[in-house]
């Protein structure tokens, strides 16, 4: 083989991996119950992102709330279930876990976690903060320490013992204990 043929055949090469690459990516990218939710999105979707572009990013509809300026929900047409997009100012600003074990955050936390498990997961990053309406229970806020985050959050809620639900997003939002309410 001489060298034209060489490098015509590894350039070939290259693109047909590069395509089996790009096809993979494509196919990771939709939203299901194995997405990791972090401090500023879940799976592909991203705080700031417009509704369409979640959908996109999510390849799934997004449906729910009617469109308004000031604060509504949406959620993927099929699965994951339990799960909701808080959209402010047309854009994605809060992300809502809810009766779904199977999504974690990034470092493993999910629903049914004890408080413990959760501040062991984040050492020293834990604010803890009375519940608002569930008597003995509990706000267990990741804050970051990494400058660029310091506008987002993660909180879990708890009963007291275990975490019910969590939401991740920017400020102020991801603080609204009543939702868009």
């Amino acid at each position: 083989m001489n060298n034209k043929v060489k490098l015509l055949t590894l350039a070939s090469l290259t693109l047909v991996v590069s395509s089996l690459t790009v096809g993979t990516v494509v196919a990771q990218a939709k939203l299901t119950n194995q997405a990791k939710l972090f401090i500023n999105g879940i799976g592909a979707v991203r705080v700031g992102m417009t509704v369409s572009q979640a959908a996109k990013a999510a390849s799934t509809k997004l449906v729910g709330d009617p469109p308004n300026n000031n604060c509504y929900y949406v959620k993927p047409q099929n699965e994951p279930n339990n799960l909701s997009f808080m959209v402010t100012k047309g854009r994605i600003s809060r992300v809502d876990v809810r009766q779904n074990t199977q999504i974690t955050t990034l470092k493993g936390a999910k629903i049914g976690d004890t408080e413990a498990q959760i501040k062991s997961l984040y050492p020293g990053q834990i604010k803890v903060t009375p519940h608002k309406y569930v008597q003995g229970g509990h706000y267990l806020t990741f804050v970051p320490k990494d400058r660029a985050d310091q506008n987002y959050r993660v909180i879990f809620e708890t009963d007291g013992k275990r975490v019910t639900g969590f939401r991740s997003g920017k400020l102020p939002e991801v603080e609204f204990v009543e939702g868009c309410s």
